[in-house]
């Protein structure tokens, strides 16, 4: 098997919803509208973000399991400066994003939180060293 990630799925309680808070709040780009069904966006050079509405993603992978607290994953998006993270930041919260300011961490990146319509988060971060080049674009 060849060491890449070619899709990442997450099932969304309201796909309109959703649609709205990508395309229209973030600015992205849709690669693929299914309406009711699914919204696909290319998030890397071969790397799609797809968003399944609930019902359909639970009929082919299973039943969703539900609960308190934050969902137990984060999606990154790496950027070169901290004051790069705080203008993703603004974008994220005029969508009407929930978010969490950019801090310095202890690791020695600056990063802050903002999470979508379902509660996913978004880590936007700048990250020292090669791993942190090794993700931005040329």
């Amino acid at each position: 098997m060849d060491q890449r990630l070619s899709f990442v799925t997450l099932a969304v309680a309201d796909l309109d919803r959703t649609r709205a808070f990508y395309v229209d709040g973030l600015g992205w780009t849709p690669e693929m509208v299914v309406p009711g069904e699914v919204l696909m966006i290319r998030a890397g050079e071969r790397l799609v973000l797809s968003f399944w509405a609930e019902s359909g993603f639970e009929a082919e992978v299973g039943p969703i399991r539900r609960g308190q607290g934050i969902v137990p994953i984060t999606l990154a998006h790496n950027v070169a400066t901290p004051a790069e993270v705080d203008a993703v930041l603004e974008v994220a919260a005029s969508a009407g994003a929930e978010v969490s300011p950019g801090q310095q961490r202890d690791w020695g990146g600056y990063t802050g939180y903002f999470a979508d319509p379902d509660g996913f988060r978004w880590e936007i971060a700048t990250n020292p060293g090669d791993i942190g080049r090794l993700v931005l674009p040329d």
